[in-house]
């Protein structure tokens, strides 16, 4: 693999200035209404990333093309689509997609201390989980007052719940809706050679984080060539369930919330974005779309690209400041 930044020549000069050196395995993509352009260190178009929470924002399109189709409702409960009893059971979709269900980010049966230091120490996976495994976690939750509050639980809720409401598993509904180039590996062995092992911020090699139960919350992998189309295909308005990234709550102060997609404004421009990050890699997409322009950034290391995220969306959406 190339240790030096290669690509189109205008997007190369931008990433070599707003990335510090030396950078691990990355991709950058960039659209705008004139052109499409991507730029790569140590990767090829074949590599898969792990996208982290970026599968958040895919899942809340899954869940508005499935309410579109009316296939499910904002206001159906989980227990109306998944075997849950007790509060969790009561929980709606809606509350769900905007953060505002009550969950905690993880459930107490999972044992998060355990697997946090697990993963700490040797660089486990700490969400290889099957559905079944995440619905007898969720027995001993207890639902909080329903007030904006991330939680990878809820999505995890949201993306299984809404792909039995389509009849499918989650990784099926995925590619219906979004396209085959995406992918959720259950295990291990799903994964092939073109999938990238990610590094810590210390350079040690991590486990990969798959499972069918984070695949909603955290489990998407894809390459920068898929996310360059997603892009456009964003910016063109074109996918099934594009309304997911239209604000419809506050989620804090000056920051709205969509169906998963977060919106603020950036040196007074309306943002639409969400970032992701697991044991292994760093993640951003970033849309201006007054200006028609959309950036994803994907880097097989935990270290944030958020910064550069935002650098590179300001450079080529509004480039005169």
């Amino acid at each position: 693999m190339e240790t030096a930044w290669i690509g189109d020549f205008e997007l190369v000069s931008v990433v070599e200035r707003i990335f510090r050196s030396p950078v691990q395995a990355t991709a950058v993509a960039v659209v705008t209404p004139e052109c499409e352009m991507t730029a790569r260190v140590g990767s090829d178009h074949h590599s898969t990333f792990e996208l982290g929470s970026i599968s958040k924002a895919l899942t809340g399109m899954l869940y508005r093309d499935v309410v579109e189709r009316g296939l499910a409702s904002p206001t159906m409960v989980l227990r109306e689509l998944l075997p849950l009893d007790g509060d969790v059971g009561l929980v709606n979709l809606e509350s769900l997609a905007t953060h505002r269900s009550g969950l905690p980010s993880l459930p107490p049966g999972m044992q998060p201390l355990r697997r946090t230091l697990n993963f700490w120490i040797r660089g486990e996976n700490p969400y290889g989980h099957s559905l079944a495994d995440l619905l007898r976690q969720t027995r001993t939750v207890r639902v909080g007052t329903p007030r904006p509050r991330y939680s990878n639980l809820g999505f995890q809720l949201l993306g299984h719940a809404v792909a039995k409401a389509a009849g499918n598993s989650y990784a099926q509904l995925l590619q219906d809706v979004l396209g085959p180039e995406f992918s959720a590996p259950a295990h291990v062995q799903d994964l092939g050679p073109a999938d990238l092992t990610g590094l810590d911020r210390f350079g040690r090699p991590m486990r990969a984080w798959v499972g069918e139960a984070i695949a909603p919350a955290g489990g998407i992998r894809a390459t920068i060539d898929t996310m360059r189309g997603f892009l456009r295909s964003l910016l063109d308005g074109t996918p099934r369930g594009m309304s997911a990234l239209d604000p419809v709550a506050d989620f804090t102060p000056r920051v709205g919330i969509g169906a998963g997609w977060i919106t603020l404004e950036h040196h007074g421009r309306n943002i639409t974005w969400h970032n992701g990050s697991t044991g292994g890699f760093s993640s951003w997409i970033g849309l201006d779309r007054a200006a028609g322009t959309g950036v994803v950034v994907l880097a097989a290391v935990h270290r944030s690209v958020d910064r550069q995220g935002f650098r590179c969306l300001e450079e080529f959406a509004f480039p005169a400041r």
